[in-house]
């Protein structure tokens, strides 16, 4: 078997002053993968974000941006729902990098079949290349839990850092989620269902509670209150939009008169390219645990 080109690993074409760009190529209950591309010294680091979509559609979609599946360095899963981790990546052969793991999540990966000698396992902060560094945090989402990560990007021609925090099926707006988010540059999270075409949908109640109950989704409403309390400095990329049950103009109004630009993400076509921008001169590290500036606010609790 021959080994594959390295001719076309050249750096993202990023405007001045971005560290790197992040684009969601699709978020929804159909599937969540997102790309992260960095540019590391001549090369490029390719990192997804969560692989819910098939090998195949996510190597057509990665082949617009001119990306192989060879060329990914790490795929990083927030939890193990296959609409966030695809079970037909148990069987794909063309994806070489190591997967990412919670170490809470490892043995239903392997019952999954997603477990493999490159999987890696991790409870605390990990780095991938020269440049990149994940801070994660487990959250309540159904019985295992979800990891919030929060990425420092290094600028590879100055000390500035950039910070992109990713947050997704986080279930309840917390103090730890407030906290581990603050402050970032781009903040990618959820903006899942607006309440009351929840509640006034035809879906089941046990699905509803689920949902709206603590360990399955954000709100419009909660996003938009941790949004407000996070602070992002730039950018806020709202995923996970549910198709029956949210309106992306309802979602649009209530950021309306933000500091911070809004992108919103869908299941069926990828976002713009986010360029993520440094705005300190060192890592800036989430809130510390002590510090009560961020007060605690009720949780909406579903049917």
């Amino acid at each position: 078997m021959t080994s594959a080109p390295v001719t076309n690993r050249h750096p993202l074409n990023l405007p001045d002053g971005a560290v790197g760009g992040l684009c969601v190529l699709a978020s929804g209950s159909r599937g969540n993968c997102s790309v992260l591309v960095v540019p590391d010294g001549g090369t490029r680091r390719i990192v997804l974000i969560d692989a819910g979509l098939s090998p195949r559609r996510t190597q057509r979609l990665l082949a617009d941006y001119d990306i192989g599946l060879w060329e990914i360095d790490a795929v990083v899963l927030t939890h193990l729902d296959t609409d966030h981790a695809h079970l037909g990546w148990a069987k794909s052969k063309s994806l070489r990098a190591p997967f990412y793991i919670h170490a809470s999540h490892r043995g239903r990966a392997e019952r999954l079949g997603l477990a493999h000698k490159h999987t890696r396992p991790f409870r605390s902060a990990f780095e991938i290349g020269n440049r990149i560094s994940i801070d994660p945090v487990l959250l309540e989402h159904d019985s295992l839990g979800v990891a919030v990560f929060r990425i420092s990007i290094a600028d590879e021609r100055t000390d500035q850092h950039a910070v992109l925090c990713y947050a997704t099926d986080v279930g309840r707006p917390s103090q730890t989620l407030a906290r581990h988010i603050h402050d970032a540059d781009t903040l990618a999270i959820e903006s899942n269902y607006c309440t009351n075409l929840q509640q006034n949908s035809d879906r089941p109640a046990f699905l509803k509670r689920r949902i709206m109950g603590g360990s399955g989704h954000l709100s419009n409403q909660q996003c938009f209150e941790l949004a407000q309390k996070a602070a992002p400095r730039s950018d806020l990329i709202c995923l996970h939009l549910s198709q029956q049950c949210n309106d992306p103009a309802l979602v649009q109004d209530l950021h309306q008169n933000a500091p911070y630009s809004v992108t919103l993400s869908t299941q069926h076509e990828p976002t713009n390219w986010v360029w993520i921008q440094p705005s300190r001169s060192s890592p800036i590290t989430p809130v510390a645990q002590e510090n009560e500036d961020l007060p605690l606010w009720s949780t909406e609790v579903g049917p």
